[in-house]
């Protein structure tokens, strides 16, 4: 079961959340975010767990709990939506298309 992690402080590294996530079941991935320019974290990450059964206890106990300072946010990972483009509509670009009468 694969688990998003948020609300991480960013100091927390990816043995940090194998360590704690191992409390609760066999941890097989875990994948922190790194911004691109940065290379700090952005405060989320993924843990895959065993099973739904090691994926929902490891929800029970770590929704919420206090871990370096922050209140971690812990729920079932949903899959990635498609990205929209923010005017609605299509790709394009370029100068063609729309043009108002005069």
């Amino acid at each position: 079961m694969k688990l998003y992690v948020g609300n991480l402080s960013f100091q927390t590294n990816e043995q940090d959340l194998k360590e704690l996530f191992a409390q609760h079941g066999n941890v097989t991935d875990v994948h922190l975010i790194m911004d691109r320019e940065t290379q700090r974290s952005r405060g989320f990450g993924f843990v895959t767990m065993g099973s739904a059964q090691e994926g929902e206890a490891a929800i029970g106990s770590l929704h919420g709990k206090l871990v370096d300072g922050r209140n971690l946010t812990v729920n079932e990972a949903k899959p990635m939506e498609p990205r929209r483009d923010s005017r609605g509509g299509g790709g394009g670009g370029g100068g063609g298309g729309f043009r108002p009468r005069r």
